[in-house]
């Protein structure tokens, strides 16, 4: 564990002035309006919208300069930890982390084949309702023409406001726009940065986030850049004398950790600038989702002052905070306050409160062994996954990871057209829909919390998923049943539905009857091939 609380968000007091401070005097400006940085405010103004409980489905490009590599997730922290993988394709691909560094990555982001609009279209024929760009990562390049911040995408890698290209491709589709901010993670997440290799010929020299200075620059592509913004300063260096990997490996874990969501100490500035970012990018670009990547919000009192600061603008924007803000491990008295997302993983019950998971078809940054192994999410377990989220009052926010060069693989083309595929017929009883009284039945039980997708058991035909919509029910099974199918929670006895007709989504109308073991349905040669079958029931008593 870290020697900092991962839980303790309260940001030092030192830090929380100097972050309103700051934002009051920006040229940013705090938005004024009704909603106070405190929980009790967020709740008493915020209402889940109409458009977000209709959408169901987001489509995400997790996509900036860590996908260049192709090597997956964290490659700027990994990159710099002799013995990992990462640390070994770094130094036959760049050369040595002393040298070449993340900072230099950030740079070879060119985007040569991203056509943001062809790709939107591409995620709107699949069946989004909106999309989510990567704003911030941990690497902490802002990927926008950020007025805070000088390592953004204007000034390095691919030379454009990335998210104002995406921004205005969403829009022309007519879709919801949302960003993704994971910079409050940076100041531990970069550490490993400052550190060294503990053995052989470089050991004990340090990387280059140590010894650059923005004097350095000087004659060379990042002249005017400094170094120790990007890579957030010297918070907890490892010292000098750490001799094995094994040991420097433990140094880490036990001091900057893997997810730490204080403020860095004695440096209240770091977050008084994330909150000037924040702001900036929610002024500039007006999102309608904002997807935080911290349990709760960041920084405590820092992250009340963004969301207050997000809904007023909202509240000038539309009239009312018609937007979304997520946050992670919710608890009871931040329900309702924002949106509760569920990283890589499941609900056990309906939920009360419209919540969204988000999850990946594969590594969030760009992996290329996910191509060439063919090791990506199929599309039936993302429409299952889907089925499953929707049944129990959720969102599905499902990345499509772009390399960095910006372009879709041909595996993940064959996977949306899977997608298209079933939504163009099933889509009815996804979008719009609401939950049922329960949200479905079968025999597999899925574990509740985050990143627990690796647990999951597979579905059986006997699962079933259930939702509502214009007074229908709808029931989906989660593997194609052979034969005969049967929904026992509308058994005759069992519930006061009786049920008139059963239509095939595709398929047309399925013979069917109510007995004491439940709704029965032939569907012996009826499913139309792929996965995911599902059916309208119509009747009385269904509601």
């Amino acid at each position: 564990m870290s020697t900092l609380s991962r839980r303790g968000f309260l940001a030092g007091s030192a830090a929380v002035t100097a972050a309103r401070a700051s934002l009051a005097a920006s040229p940013t400006g705090s938005a004024r309006g009704p909603v106070q940085p405190t929980w009790e405010s967020l709740r008493a103004h915020y209402r889940y919208p109409d458009w977000f409980r209709d959408a169901k489905l987001g489509l995400w490009a997790h996509w900036g300069p860590q996908s260049v590599p192709e090597q997956g997730d964290w490659y700027g922290r990994l990159l710099y930890m002799q013995g990992h993988s990462d640390y070994q394709h770094h130094l036959r691909s760049y050369g040595h982390p002393t040298e070449f560094g993340m900072k230099d990555i950030q740079n070879l982001w060119k985007a040569e084949r991203w056509n943001p609009q062809a790709l939107v279209e591409r995620y709107k024929r699949v069946g989004a309702k909106y999309f989510m760009a990567l704003a911030c990562h941990h690497d902490n390049l802002d990927c926008y023409d950020s007025r805070y911040h000088a390592w953004n995408s204007l000034r390095v890698g691919p030379k454009r406001d990335v998210i104002g290209i995406w921004e205005r491709a969403v829009r022309r589709a007519g879709l919801k726009f949302g960003v993704s901010n994971h910079a409050a993670h940076s100041w531990h997440w970069y550490q490993t940065a400052y550190a060294y290799d503990p053995e052989g010929d470089r050991a004990g020299q340090r990387y280059d986030a140590f010894r650059l200075t923005k004097a350095d620059g000087r004659g060379t592509w990042w002249e005017g850049l400094d170094p120790q913004q990007l890579y957030t300063g010297r918070h907890m260096v490892a010292p000098d004398g750490i001799r094995t990997i094994a040991a420097m490996n433990a140094w880490h874990e036990a001091h900057d950790g893997q997810w730490i969501e204080t403020a860095p100490p004695a440096d209240p500035q770091f977050a008084a600038t994330w909150l000037l970012r924040q702001a900036d990018l929610m002024a500039k670009y007006k999102p309608d989702l904002c997807y935080m990547d911290d349990t709760g919000l960041p920084f405590g009192a820092i992250g009340l002052e963004a969301a207050a600061d997000y809904y007023n603008r909202a509240i000038q924007w539309h009239g009312a905070p018609d937007v979304v803000l997520t946050g992670k491990k919710l608890e009871p008295h931040q329900l309702g306050g924002i949106v509760e997302d569920v990283e890589r993983g499941f609900s056990d019950r309906l939920r009360a409160e419209p919540w969204q998971t988000d999850t990946c078809i594969g590594d969030w940054f760009y992996n290329v062994a996910r191509l060439n192994d063919r090791s990506y999410k199929s599309a039936e377990a993302v429409i299952q996954r889907l089925a499953d989220v929707v049944s129990k009052n959720g969102n599905l926010l499902l990345s499509i990871p772009l390399a960095g060069h910006g372009a879709l693989d041909p595996e993940e083309e064959k996977i949306l057209d899977a997608m298209e595929r079933w939504t163009t017929i099933n889509g009815e009883a996804i979008f719009a829909s609401r939950p049922w009284r329960v949200y479905g039945e079968g025999p597999t039980q899925v574990a509740a919390g985050m990143m627990n997708e690796e647990k999951a058991k597979p579905f059986t035909a006997e699962d079933v998923r259930f939702t509502t919509r214009g007074g229908a029910l709808y029931a989906l099974f989660l593997r194609p049943p052979t034969g005969t199918a049967r929904i026992a929670a509308l058994a005759s006895g069992a519930s006061a539905a009786a049920v008139e007709r059963v239509t095939l989504l595709g398929g047309g109308t399925v013979p069917h009857r109510q007995t004491p073991r439940g709704l029965e349905l032939d569907l012996t040669g009826r499913a139309p091939a792929g996965f995911v079958p599902a059916v309208r029931i119509e009747g009385r008593g269904l509601a």
